[in-house]
């Protein structure tokens, strides 16, 4: 009884607000990376209680949404940003392109999720929504394949994957690349390469849009999926044939929302802002075609029995997601990634069969040569082209913070990414040749 009096306070607040506003109708344009069945469900029921409100949803992949805030001058941004990636909102905070607005938190939401903060501590963004990161498949393409169902990150190194496993880009999905930046920062940097280049060798897909990774397992075209926990729930929760799992090395941490500054509609936009935290919101989260962790407390929502609670999630999880490390290296991550992975995975594909051929053969043959050559293979395939020094390295990382508009740097950043593209082609190459040797001096 306590929870429908909740909800209904909430919602007979928003029919308020939204009566004190309809005598002037505006326009608040939202900003995200979220698929449509969030969005128009936020659109729908927002509009509802707020009928003097319009919501227009400006749908944009993560990184092109960081850029086309960062382009457009004041009075012509869009009025809030929506998205799971914290580190892009600590890039549009820095650049003061952020406007605070304390007034739209809901105070029955916790302060921390674990150990990381639900807010900006500086005030400039608020978590909406909380996501982990983890691996989805399909159950009858598993079955079908004779796979068994992994459960870290390290099972997708193994051969008996090769073939089964999708990805998105991280240069095109923000969530992907906070689950690329969660496993380098629960393995280290080069441990933690190491371990994605063994994977992606597996993949059978790179995908241009986050969405298609999920689609794709839920249909049965991929095995497997490395996703944000919301695809693999929603497919779950929506009936497909599919299951999820949160690795150990993973961490919880919020979706966030922003008013963007220069809004041409600031007040509305703060009442939009407002909902989604509230918990006639938050419960919208539980939508099986949603499925995503609320930030609000269970015991103030109806969840679906059996739904994962994030506090628990966050309590096994065992990385602390560091957003300044990660914001300080996005553009490094995402370059190498493209460079090593999504612009030449059929050679790190061919290198990776190599390799698991020959380490096959002298499992059963052994010879020391044979193995010191597969040693050298595995180095050439699966060692990051940028060291952990430069990673650090201040002046190296504040090269890609630069704009490409700028003719100098556009040239150093294109002949360096030129560079790491042609050492990455000649690295696997050289990998699938060692490899093949190897596994000759095992017959």
């Amino acid at each position: 009884m306590q929870k429908r009096t909740w909800v209904a306070a909430a919602m007979a607040a928003g029919l308020a607000w939204g009566a004190a506003g309809a005598a002037g109708a505006a326009t608040v344009t939202v900003l995200t990376s979220f698929p449509k069945e969030l969005t128009s469900a936020y659109q729908k029921a927002f509009e509802a209680a707020n009928p003097g409100i319009k919501i227009e949803i400006l749908n944009k992949n993560t990184t092109a949404a960081v850029a086309y805030v960062r382009e457009l001058p004041e009075g012509q941004r869009p009025d809030v940003m929506w998205a799971s990636a914290p580190d892009a909102f600590e890039v549009l905070a820095r650049a003061k392109l952020l406007t605070p607005a304390p007034d739209t938190v809901n105070k029955n939401a916790p302060t921390k999720i674990g150990n990381f903060p639900l807010n900006d501590p500086e005030g400039m963004y608020y978590g909406q929504a909380l996501a982990g990161y983890g691996i989805m498949w399909n159950t009858r393409y598993l079955k079908a394949h004779k796979l068994e169902a992994p459960r870290e990150w390290s099972d997708l190194t193994k051969p008996e994957y090769f073939g089964h496993v999708a990805i998105s880009s991280p240069s095109r999905s923000g969530t992907t690349q906070l689950t690329v930046e969660t496993i380098l920062q629960g393995e280290g940097w080069d441990k933690g390469w190491t371990q994605l280049l063994e994977m992606m060798g597996n993949a059978a897909a790179v995908t241009d849009r986050s969405f298609a990774v999920p689609d794709g397992v839920n249909n049965g075209q991929y095995g497997l999926g490395i996703v944000i926990d919301f695809f693999g729930l929603a497919g779950k929760y929506s009936g497909f044939p599919v299951d999820f799992v949160y690795p150990s090395v993973t961490a919880v941490v919020p979706a966030n929302i922003a008013l963007i500054s220069g809004a041409k509609n600031a007040d509305e936009a703060k009442k939009f802002m407002a909902f989604t935290m509230s918990s006639a919101g938050q419960q919208l989260l539980f939508d099986p075609k949603i499925s995503r962790l609320p930030i609000l407390p269970y015991d103030t929502l109806k969840a679906p029995a059996g739904y994962p609670v994030p506090q628990e999630v966050a309590k096994r999880a065992k990385v602390h997601f560091d957003t300044n490390l990660a914001e300080s290296r996005y553009q490094v991550v995402i370059n190498l990634f493209d460079q090593m992975v999504t612009f030449r995975l059929k050679e790190l594909q061919a290198a990776t069969k190599a390799i698991q051929e020959a380490d096959k053969a002298l499992k059963a043959k052994p010879n020391a040569q044979g193995k010191d050559l597969l040693a050298q293979a595995r180095s050439l395939a699966y060692s990051p082209l940028v060291g952990e020094g430069n990673a650090k390295d201040p002046q190296f990382l504040e090269l890609f913070k630069k704009s490409r508009r700028d003719v100098a740097v556009s040239k150093e950043l294109t002949g360096m990414e030129q560079m790491w593209a042609d050492k990455a082609k000649s690295n696997y190459a050289k990998a699938q040749q060692l490899a093949q040797q190897a596994r000759g001096m095992a017959k």
